[in-house]
């Protein structure tokens, strides 16, 4: 390698946090670089948000294309034509990621270095170029915003058996007649419910006592039964054990809570069990940066590392993994380093929705959490059939809830399982900002009809 390429910031990943990030500190004047392994965008705009949202969308219309009787529409027969359901996501996807890059090569004082990096010291790294020479940088200041990918289940066989990950899945070109789901997560939720209604038969397999292992034991058991009336089979308290192959077939062998083993056969198998850092090529003992028994990065509230001048962002730090999470990692890290400022972690609020149909919206603490925490509460809950434009667009299915604090008024978190879940729970989230009490939700005055006037009732709703 020749002499090193001396930057004051190096950004080491191009999610939705370093990007913003880079071009954050060469507007500041600083010579920055971004190094990308893959492609500009990171996991949101690659593998996640974008493209499942995309193909969401076409589920969603095949669901509203065969209920059309319901609505007096006559639509004749539905079929799916997967070649262009992934051009559509690809055409998106093509769309933001080239958007991205561009809007990083016209940025000045930013250099984009397509190559995968390792550190050779605390503040040095060597990248390998795409043709397979060696660049060298150092910098005043690293930032790993490497994210994650999805995780290999332990099961025996699975490597012997071509399983489809969550980013493998949105490339099928046909439907799958019976598609097998390992793991009830936000992941094997949306794509279950999305190849179900492409017409795939689903079956979803989860390990736990419930799907979505950090909701509520109610809002968790109403997901299912809605899975369930779209035809898709749940079996809960399941552990895979074995995939083998068999002719055309797999054969997912499980064991139930109970000891009793069933073979589960199907055309194709999801493996939706979680996501793992991408932290094995980045040499990070060389900078002295230490993980977790996961392999996740340890930082404080401030992103710092172990190692000084060196921070980590977004996924691969171990906190949620959400992109809004990755973009506030961004505003942090701007506001303490470019504008000089002190911001942390601590107490930030953790919004997030799950795009199953209803979607499910979520805020603040769960029921279980705040009577963990010996707060004395209030649970206002409504089904979503008490609200008039649900019933008008004939998507009743769901329902509200709202955690008070009994002593303050406060709303202290929410689940809004319902037509846009995501949409109503923001407002929730927009008056726990504001520190209002629920009455000023119950009692204002909301365009009729509209989904926000249903805040008036939920607030009506108290268990006695």
């Amino acid at each position: 390698m020749s002499a090193p390429d001396q930057y004051q910031a190096v950004v080491i990943g191009s999610g939705q946090g370093g990007n913003p990030l880079c071009k954050a500190f060469a507007g500041a004047g600083m010579r920055t670089a971004m190094i990308e392994r893959e492609h500009v965008g990171g996991t949101c705009v690659n593998e996640g948000c974008t493209p499942t949202k995309t193909m969401v969308a076409s589920g969603r219309v095949a669901y509203l294309a065969r209920r059309g009787a319901d609505y007096g529409v006559e639509t004749g027969n539905i079929r799916i034509d997967m070649t262009r359901i992934r051009k559509r996501k690809r055409d998106i996807v093509d769309s933001f990621r080239n958007g991205n890059q561009t809007s990083l090569e016209t940025t000045k004082n930013l250099d984009l270095i397509f190559g995968e990096a390792r550190f050779t010291g605390p503040k040095s790294l060597a990248v390998r170029m795409k043709d397979g020479t060696l660049r060298a940088l150092s910098a005043d200041q690293i930032f790993i915003n490497a994210g994650c990918r999805p995780a290999v289940a332990q099961v025996d066989g699975l490597t012997d058996v071509s399983y489809l990950n969550s980013t493998s899945i949105m490339e099928l070109d046909g439907v799958p007649e019976h598609l097998l789901v390992l793991g009830g997560g936000y992941v094997g939720l949306e794509f279950g419910q999305m190849f179900r209604r492409f017409g795939s038969r689903v079956s979803i397999v989860q390990s736990g006592a419930q799907l979505l292992r950090g909701e509520d034991s109610d809002v968790a058991d109403e997901i299912a039964s809605l899975l369930r009336q779209d035809g898709i089979e749940i079996f809960l308290n399941t552990r895979a054990e074995r995939v083998t192959k068999a002719d055309s077939q797999i054969l997912l062998t499980v064991r139930e809570k109970t000891g009793k083993t069933r073979e589960l056969p199907g055309s194709r198998l999801l493996v939706a069990t979680g996501r793992v850092p991408n932290v094995e090529a980045l040499n990070l003992s060389a900078a002295g940066v230490t993980t977790d028994d996961r392999g996740f990065i340890k930082v404080n509230s401030k992103l710092e590392t172990s190692a000084s001048g060196v921070y980590a962002l977004g996924d691969i730090n171990g906190g949620p993994a959400f992109t809004h999470i990755s973009y506030d990692d961004f505003r942090i890290l701007r506001a303490n380093l470019i504008d000089k400022g002190s911001a942390t972690t601590e107490g930030r609020p953790l919004p997030y929705a799950v795009f199953i149909d209803p979607q499910l919206g979520r805020i603040g603490l769960t029921e279980a959490q705040a009577r963990e925490q010996n707060k004395n509460v209030r649970v206002a809950k409504m089904p979503m059939s008490s609200v008039a434009r649900a019933l008008e667009v004939d998507e009743p299915r769901g329902f509200m809830k709202a955690i008070v604090d009994a002593d303050t008024d406060q709303i202290l978190g929410a689940a809004v399982l319902g037509i846009e879940g995501g949409e109503i729970m923001s407002m929730l989230q927009l008056a726990m900002m504001g520190k209002m009490p629920f009455t000023t939700l119950r009692d204002a005055i909301f365009a009729h009809p509209t989904l926000a006037e249903s805040l008036n009732n939920l607030f009506t709703h108290f268990a006695s």
